[in-house]
């Protein structure tokens, strides 16, 4: 595997993976309790993006031990310029439709979230990597 992608996949893949857990699982809940796919995708979004950014930062927080304000400024800006474009049109407008519209259009509850979840995926990494990358080569080591 080329070294980026073993990078990006040591940075991302863990919380993808706690993220794939919390959409399908707060999208099922929230299925069951109310039959309705719009609380479901909205559920699935946030639960999904709380469990993600709780991975990403709690490592970043781990990693720029000793905690001070000046790194707690770095990493903020950091994660500001990896995900701030990809996070807002991911959380208000990508996600939440793909999460409510592909399982209507499939005919299936479970697999549409995951391919809506997936398909969110792609359009929410090519702006938060372009975002990684320049924070890599722009900002004090953070990482």
């Amino acid at each position: 595997m080329p070294p980026k992608l073993r990078e990006w996949a040591a940075r991302y893949l863990p919380a993808e993976a706690l993220s794939l857990a919390a959409t399908l699982g707060a999208a099922a809940l929230v299925w069951q309790a109310t039959g309705r796919g719009a609380p479901a995708a909205l559920a699935a979004t946030w639960a999904g993006n709380l469990a993600f950014f709780g991975t990403i930062i709690g490592r970043d927080v781990w990693r720029a031990r000793p905690l001070s304000w000046a790194r707690a400024g770095r990493v903020a800006r950091a994660l500001l310029v990896e995900f701030g474009l990809a996070e807002v049109l991911d959380s208000f407008f990508i996600r939440p439709a793909l999460l409510y519209y592909v399982p209507r259009w499939l005919g299936h509850f479970g697999w549409g979230v995951v391919l809506a979840k997936f398909a969110a995926d792609v359009t929410f990494y090519v702006p938060a990597i372009i975002g990684y990358e320049f924070s890599r080569r722009r900002g004090p080591g953070r990482r």
